[in-house]
């Protein structure tokens, strides 16, 4: 049996970055609690604003928070008083000067995370699931995805027996490490339980050159080469030589 591990995870460090930057040896258990409890208060307050991600950087006695939406302006507010609240409260969980900045996701429809969470809207919205998904795979493939996997598992459509169900369009490929695949998990709360919604999105390949890219650079190698240098010509013979100049002598 091969044995899953978060798409994420395994490339940190290679390709993919961490969401938290920080380090501290005596306070790590409780930092690590305090980074969850900013998440969820981010997540709890702006369920509606589209948030894929939070970003925390501490240094020192400061906070920075970085909120990745494809809604700033819910974020934002009226005249920033959403996330001036928001800044309050963070202030007072941590006891700690904090910066929030508010990232605009330029395309959502790559993000897994808002594409998982788009599926599971749709089903507490009683809509079918095999139509949800398909709907989310189309929007991606048009938006420039090299290949989407979407995966739901729970009571679907009301059944007795919980199962599992998931569509794939385009490559998804989970053991190429320099693979860009971003990865969503969300819940869905329905009337016959939770439904969990997978997504995994390929968005490119780093480290790879097309055929086209390779022509290219073996024609730029075969230009930058030197040019053979011409033979010499081959040397004559002295004895020869010196006969040939006996004979015009004479």
């Amino acid at each position: 049996m091969g044995n899953k591990i978060h798409p994420r995870s395994v490339r940190l460090g290679y390709i993919q970055d961490w969401e938290s930057k920080w380090f501290s040896l005596r306070d790590m258990p409780a930092l690590i609690g305090e980074d969850f409890k900013i998440r969820r208060l981010v997540r709890d307050r702006f369920r509606l604003a589209a948030v894929s991600w939070v970003g925390i950087e501490r240094a020192g006695s400061y906070l920075r928070v970085n909120i990745h939406t494809a809604r700033p302006g819910v974020v934002i507010g009226k005249r920033g008083a959403d996330i001036e609240a928001i800044r309050t409260q963070i202030e007072g969980l941590t006891n700690r000067k904090t910066f929030i900045n508010v990232m605009e996701i330029k395309e959502p429809e790559l993000d897994a995370h808002l594409v998982a969470e788009a599926i599971a809207m749709q089903l507490e919205r009683r809509i079918a699931h095999r139509r949800a998904i398909k709907r989310a795979i189309e929007r991606t493939m048009q938006a420039g995805a090299l290949g989407i996997k979407g995966e739901v598992k729970g009571r679907l459509g009301g059944s007795e027996i919980a199962r599992r169900e998931w569509l794939r369009e385009g490559r998804v490929p989970l053991h190429t490490f320099c693979a860009d695949i971003d990865y969503g998990l969300v819940e869905g709360h329905t009337t016959m339980g939770l439904i969990g919604v997978k997504v995994w999105i390929f968005k490119k390949q780093f480290f790879a050159k097309s055929p086209k890219d390779l022509l290219s650079l073996a024609k730029k190698e075969e230009a930058l080469a030197p040019e053979p240098a011409a033979a010499p010509a081959p040397a004559q013979d002295a004895p020869a030589a010196a006969k040939e100049q006996t004979h015009a002598d004479a």
